[in-house]
């Protein structure tokens, strides 16, 4: 069986537990996608020493932002990498590359969008809003990445309940469990729905 490539974008802040996922996931028989690099926005980003523990080269992108697209594309194509995930990216990600990987970038939400999304939502914001809407339910969401936060059309949601007495700690808790769940399970549901043809076509 050929599988499928994927690159993973980690965050200059994160620890990299939802890379992790990815890769492990990635590491059991039968699972469609291999993780072929992971890219960090500086060398300090706390995700670089997890990925190299796991065995997956790391590349460095340039923070200015022309850089940061062409490095990116040109990393991708002499890869061969099928998808792109972000792992705790928080920025916005260059129009350049939107538009050269279009229905090829997939990135991760913990809460149930359209709620709860946008720019500024992310980490524990998003959970601490969640409780304070009264919600009684939250979740994590794979959703396809476009020109603006968080407005991508969803691939998969997984929910959770909201309990009486969840902090945002607790509940972010419980969401970063099915985030560790949902993005595996969107990689495969993706492979499935557009990537074979497209790795066929090479």
């Amino acid at each position: 069986m050929e599988r499928g490539r994927v690159a993973i974008l980690v965050g200059s802040k994160g620890r990299g537990s939802n890379m992790e996922a990815i890769v492990r996931a990635s590491q059991e028989p039968g699972f469609p996608m291999e993780v072929a690099v992971v890219f960090a926005p500086s060398d300090t980003a706390p995700a670089i020493e997890r990925a190299q523990s796991l065995g997956v080269p790391v590349v460095v992108l340039p923070s200015e932002p022309e850089a940061f697209a062409q490095s990116l594309l040109r990393e991708m194509a002499e890869r061969n990498v099928d998808l792109l995930c972000l792992a705790g990216y928080m920025r916005l990600i260059p129009a350049s590359v939107v538009e050269a990987l279009r229905g090829r970038i997939l990135n991760i939400h913990p809460a149930l969008l359209p709620k709860f999304g946008g720019k500024g939502m992310y980490g524990m914001r998003v959970h601490e809003a969640v409780l304070a809407a009264g919600e009684t339910e939250s979740g994590a969401t794979v959703h396809f990445v476009n020109e603006r936060y968080d407005e991508g059309d969803i691939l998969i949601q997984r929910r959770v309940p909201v309990l009486p007495n969840d902090t945002p700690e607790t509940l972010a808790a419980r969401v970063l469990e099915q985030e560790h769940r949902a993005y595996p399970e969107a990689i495969r549901i993706w492979w499935e729905r557009y990537g074979k043809g497209r790795k066929a076509s090479l």
